[in-house]
């Protein structure tokens, strides 16, 4: 998966419209291979990012965690220790 495309589910504070926007714009830019779509496919793209973000926000409504609540400080730490493993691995 795109590393920029990030867990939304069972966070505390709950995730925000504007981080689901965000993702559904990452999954569009990823599968599509546009960073910015032409005049032309301007209209399907947009209306793509508004589909899966609506989607999103059904998807995150209707699941039932049963795990730990996660924290976005959290989140970034694991995202510092992979990151740390990984240099670690490429200086060997």
């Amino acid at each position: 998966m795109c590393r920029n495309i990030r867990v939304l589910y069972n966070f505390e504070p709950p995730t925000t419209r504007e981080e689901i926007a965000a993702a559904a714009l990452q999954y569009v830019r990823k599968v599509s291979g546009l960073r910015a779509p032409s005049l032309t496919d301007r209209g399907a793209f947009d209306r793509a990012v508004a589909e899966i973000a609506h989607c999103t926000e059904h998807l995150l409504e209707d699941l039932s965690a049963k795990t730990t609540v996660r924290t976005r400080e959290g989140e970034r730490e694991k995202a510092r220790e992979r990151g740390r493993r990984r240099e670690a691995s490429l200086a060997r």
